[in-house]
């Protein structure tokens, strides 16, 4: 696919975006992937993070119904968030699509409270109840293996590794500040490859309308995907402009902070 409107990055409010996107071009992603801020008063430019859980629901259904709308009918949607806020998306999306897969992402989060928070709810939607992408993957390393890199690096190719399930607990969070951009929930790019590949085939399109830097788009990039990214903050656009062109380069993340670009990218809409 070769139209002028892909592989591109729209800032803008996701939801206004979105209704531009069905308006001139009707249904054209393939796989649709929604990581939106969970409501836990995180710092966004231009966003309040602390809603009321009403009207954060409320919010979320516009955007939900937007995604739902977008898919070609053989389309995918996944949708992250916290398991508090995934139970009423399933409402929402029972009614339009057909649930695959509640996939857990066992995150190894931050302990607070009584019970530690350690997961959070991958929605895995299908516009069709049959026909959809769903590629078989590499087996992944069992759950009760060590995860560091060191580990990793010095097993042996043929040790033992586990189907995938649906329990995803060999994908970490980013912990080191020198691991990530300037995004206060960036999320790992390993989860991002995973689905990915599970949910379509190259030439495939991709929509994230909750960029943040990028990371969603640059994997796309990478796997032979056509992207569509959303964001609202231009400061993000630019730190994605820059990742994009690192990885047209095949060059990693630099040193330097990426808060150093001068000046973010305007895209205009319309």
């Amino acid at each position: 696919m070769t139209a002028s409107f892909l592989n591109k990055l729209y800032q803008g409010d996701c939801i206004e975006v979105m209704d531009w996107l069905y308006e001139e071009h009707g249904q054209f992603v393939d796989l649709g992937f929604a990581d939106p801020p969970y409501n836990l008063e995180k710092l966004y430019e231009g966003y309040t993070d602390d809603r009321k859980d009403q009207e954060y629901l409320e919010w979320c259904n516009e955007w939900l119904l937007r995604y739902v709308k977008l898919l070609k009918p053989n389309g995918t949607l996944f949708v992250l968030n916290l398991p508090k806020w995934t139970t009423h998306h399933a409402v929402l999306l029972n009614s339009h699509l057909y649930l695959q897969n509640w996939i857990v992402w066992d995150a190894l989060s931050d302990p607070r409270g009584r019970v530690m928070p350690a997961h959070y709810g991958l929605l895995h939607y299908t516009v069709h109840p049959t026909n959809f992408t769903l590629n078989r993957l590499e087996p992944v390393e069992p759950a009760d293996r060590c995860l560091r890199p060191k580990c990793i690096k010095s097993r042996p190719a043929d040790i033992f590794r586990e189907n995938l399930t649906n329990i995803w607990h060999d994908v970490h969070r980013i912990k080191h500040k020198k691991d990530r951009d300037a995004h206060p929930c960036q999320l790992p790019e390993k989860l991002l490859d995973r689905v990915i590949r599970l949910a379509s085939n190259p030439g495939d399109v991709v929509l994230d309308a909750f960029l943040g830097t990028g990371t969603s788009a640059v994997i796309a990039k990478k796997l032979g995907r056509v992207f569509v990214g959303v964001e609202r903050d231009p400061s993000y656009i630019t730190i994605t402009e820059a990742r994009l062109a690192r990885a047209e380069n095949g060059i990693g993340k630099p040193k330097t902070s990426q808060t150093e670009i001068e000046q973010p990218i305007q895209l205009e809409l319309f």
